[in-house]
């Protein structure tokens, strides 16, 4: 029985403050072909992604502009 890997990457978001930008941000990554989950941490403004293919961090940072908001460098 094989397994399917996952990969894992976390990026920090600059301009969340509230639930509904959370929502907005988990939203448009959760587009993202592979994408399986998605959990943001308001607290320290980051944004962890599991993806059940290699993350592209530009493919990332274009879906959190669409939602409005920037990936810290």
């Amino acid at each position: 029985m094989s397994t399917a890997a996952t990969t894992t990457a976390t990026v920090t978001v600059t301009g969340m403050t509230c639930g509904c930008c959370a929502n907005s941000v988990r939203d448009e990554i959760g587009r993202v072909p592979g994408v399986t989950a998605v959990a943001v941490d308001l607290t320290d403004g980051t944004v962890t992604v599991d993806s059940a293919a290699q993350l592209q961090p530009d493919v990332i940072a274009t879906a959190v502009v669409r939602a409005g908001y920037a990936v810290a460098d």
